[in-house]
């Protein structure tokens, strides 16, 4: 989903963000994110991002935690700004969240809001506001090859043409925020610092879960 806004420096970005943290949700920059908002706290967030500069930090909990309320969070989120809005009608709110830039979050800050605010260095990660990374290095041959063999193994149906057309920074965006991977494997793809190596996480992490699966299965193909 396109945002109208344009940011060419990590200093236009705001150094305190609202966190969102939901485990297993990876947002990309470029990637477009749909939520489903209905708890009171993120209802108020995202009233507040609408009345400012519409930018959400999703970030994940650390995983194993009793704390559910306010769970410790990786240190490493993606700041999304607001580009579709609709009310329900039943007091819930559908969002899109577009990705501008990834951060390291440097601590939280205190106050009276009912949602939490971090503290977002940007700079690590300045090469996302890139109109267009560069993906020149993409072994796309490997990842297609190994997508092929990963939705065969799981019965995956995929529109092959649509996939073989699509272009590789864009696919490898779509394959990692689609990936059923869990919390561990999804933080891997977005800390990756490069297309590349993003595409090489994933080509990594569905050859481990293929090799578990032949492991479980006794080696059966």
């Amino acid at each position: 989903m396109p945002s109208n806004r344009r940011y060419g420096d990590p200093a236009e970005l705001p150094p305190r963000i609202p966190l969102f943290p939901l485990e297993g949700a990876l947002l990309l920059p470029r990637g477009a994110l749909p939520l489903n908002i209905f708890e009171p706290r993120y209802l108020a967030m995202i009233d507040h991002a609408l009345t400012t500069d519409r930018l959400i930090g999703m970030i994940q909990p650390l995983p194993d935690q009793d704390d559910h309320t306010n769970p410790a969070l990786y240190g490493v989120g993606c700041a999304g700004r607001i580009t579709q809005f609709a009310e329900t009608g039943d007091g819930r709110y559908l969002v899109t969240l577009t990705g501008i830039c990834r951060f390291r979050l440097q601590g939280e800050t205190s106050g009276d809001s009912p949602f939490r605010v971090g503290s977002a260095d940007y700079a690590t990660f300045a090469g996302d506001l890139a109109l267009e990374p560069d993906s020149t290095s993409v072994d796309r041959s490997a990842l297609l090859a190994t997508l092929r063999r990963y939705a065969e193994r799981n019965n995956y149906a995929v529109d092959w043409q649509s996939v073989n057309k699509a272009p590789t920074l864009a696919l490898i965006d779509a394959l990692a925020m689609a990936s059923p991977f869990g919390p561990r494997e999804k933080q891997a793809l977005l800390e990756a610092p490069d297309p590349a190596t993003r595409a090489e996480v994933l080509v990594a992490i569905a050859e481990v879960e293929m090799a578990g699966d032949t492991a479980a299965g006794g080696g059966l193909q």
